[in-house]
Order: structure tokens, then sequence, then C-alpha cells
């Protein structure tokens, strides 16, 4: 009796699993190379505000802008340069709970927040190794409680923050050993606080507790499943599952929270559902929709989970777990 409740829990277990996770599908996306509202010049970084709507780091055009859920666009902010509130090749992009949004102003070396609105609130940072500085800041992340965590790329190492900038925290050094890092430029919070990073050269995916301690990897070098060629932004659901936008196999992965692959989408290419160079990647915060900046294609695009139907072949799949 014992081994038949065991076997049938996990064949209930296969099938969701196998429901929930038959692949992504495209549903739309909007952009076309330019200057003009709602185009890009290198769509880079794409975060996902708590109201739903996304906000897109326009890398080559200096500048940032905002669009619904499906792309219609409502506002810009910034121009060249390194005042408040302009930008030198921004990248990283975060949106706190309270609606705040925060920049990674790469080539000025600092990290930029802003109202919902765009009203510029503050900046931290400068060129150097030192803490609170930067060498190319790439990604940021915001946790639940307000915590900001930097990928601060070409220092190989997070970099951990208040809200407002005060210097709290940093891990990592250069190396391919358990917490080191090669030129990282992602990073994640999941919900229950753990901190994902996109080990970019090193081909992997390496996560942590909120205080910095090695939790464990997964990824190596490939185009296999669960294999990278440039692993560079990171993002996760409020499931705590896992997607990675790797730049030059030209596709987006999902895994569990531990690594366990689980689903992979797109191809090289220019058509629906195809990517050239996607460098980041956004879960809405429902789960249900992933938005990936697909920055030479110059555009955003976006997928839905595809619940697929049960079928004869996958219900034999899980009948053969009762065997």
């Amino acid at each position: 009796m014992r081994k038949l409740a065991i076997t049938t829990a996990a064949a209930l277990t296969a099938l969701a699993a196998f429901c929930a996770w038959g692949g992504w599908v495209y549903e739309g996306q909007w952009g076309t190379y330019g200057t003009g509202d709602g185009q890009f010049n290198d769509s880079w970084g794409v975060a996902v505000a708590p109201n739903g709507t996304v906000y897109v780091s326009d890398r080559e055009n200096h500048r940032l802008q905002h669009f619904t859920a499906t792309g219609s666009f409502l506002s810009k902010s910034g121009v060249r340069g390194s005042g408040n509130g302009q930008f030198d090749k921004p990248t990283g992009v975060a949106v706190a709970p309270n609606g705040n949004v925060y920049v990674a102003d790469s080539w000025n070396s600092r990290l930029q927040y802003f109202t919902s609105s765009g009203s510029y609130l503050g900046q931290w940072g400068a060129r150097g190794s030192g803490n609170g500085q930067f060498l190319l800041p790439e990604g940021v992340a915001i946790a639940a409680d307000g915590t900001v965590y930097v990928a601060d790329s070409i220092n190989d190492r997070v970099q951990k923050f208040t809200s407002s900038g005060a210097f709290l925290d940093k891990w990592g050094s250069y190396g391919s050993g358990n917490g080191m890092f090669i030129m990282p430029c992602g990073v994640a919070v999941a919900p229950a606080g753990n901190v994902y990073v996109a080990d970019t050269l090193n081909s992997r995916v390496q996560y942590f507790t909120a205080a910095g301690s090695y939790l464990g990897r997964w990824g190596s070098e490939g185009t296999g499943e669960g294999q990278f060629m440039g692993p560079w932004g990171i993002s996760v659901g409020p499931d705590a599952k896992v997607f990675v936008a790797d730049e030059l196999n030209a596709n987006v992965q999902g895994f569990t929270a531990t690594g366990s692959f689980l689903a992979r989408w797109g191809i090289p290419g220019s058509g629906n559902g195809q990517f050239q160079s996607p460098l980041h990647v956004a879960v809405s915060r429902t789960g249900a929709r992933v938005y990936v900046a697909d920055s030479y294609n110059h555009r955003v695009q976006y997928f839905n989970r595809n619940e697929p139907a049960v079928t004869p072949s996958s219900l034999g799949r899980v009948k053969a777990l009762f065997r």
C-alpha cells in the first residue's frame, strides 16, 4: 500500500509538471529600430512593475521607456549625459515593490532610481573597485524588503545596498570556483530571498542566500538543455521558477529553483519567437507571462505559458510510473 501511495503521488506530480511546463508560446511583441517613441536601438534591460507595466532600457538611445503590459507606449526619460536623470548606455532595470525604478547606468558606473513616472530620486556609485563602486554595473534586482542587488560585471562580484544606496555587503571574485564569477551580468531575487546570478563567462547560474552564502549552481558551456553560451539575464517568478536569457544560443530556458531543466524556447532569427542576442528577461507578477529583451532585433517579445491538453503519449509517460 505504501509503495502504491508513493507511486501515485509521483505520477500525479509528473502529470502536473507536464501540464504546467509543456512549453511557452509566443504572444506578442513591440519595437523596431529607431529613435521614436516605442522604437529601440538595443532593447537591453526589461522589468515588470507591480501594476503590470513594463520598463525597457533603450541602451544606445540612452533612455528608459515605459509601456503597458502589451507594449503600448506610455512615457520615456533620459538623454545621453552624466547629469541627474541622464544615461550613458543604461543596461539592467528593476522595479521595487513600491514602484520605484532602478537603472544600471553602466558607462557612468552608477545606479539611478526614479519614481514610477520617471521623476529623478537619487543615485549612487562611481568608477572603481571599492565598496559601492562599479565597473560596468549590468544586472539589478530588488528584494521584497527593498534591498538592491547589483551584478558588478567587470569587478566579478555582486554588491548589496539599501533602497537608497547605502552599501551593505558584497561577494565574489574572479574565478570558476563556487561563489566566484567571470563577468556576471544578471541577478535576480527569489520570493524567499535567495539570490540567483547569471555567471556569464562561466556559462552557469549560481545561487546564494540573501547574505551571499553559496547554495549551489548549474550549467556548463554548450547547446543542450541546461547548457549555456552566454547566460546574460535572469529572472525568478512568483512560483520560484528561474528563467535565463542565453545570448549566443538565442534562447530562453526555464528551471526549478535548484536548477532542474523545465523548458526551452527560441532559435536565432527575426521571426516571431526567434531572437538575436536576447539579453534580459522578466517574469510578470502572476508568473504567467515572460518578457524578453531581444536586443539586436530592437524589440521586446512576450510569451505565455502553454498548458497543453493531456495526450495519449503524455498519459503513457505517467502510466509508466505505475509499472
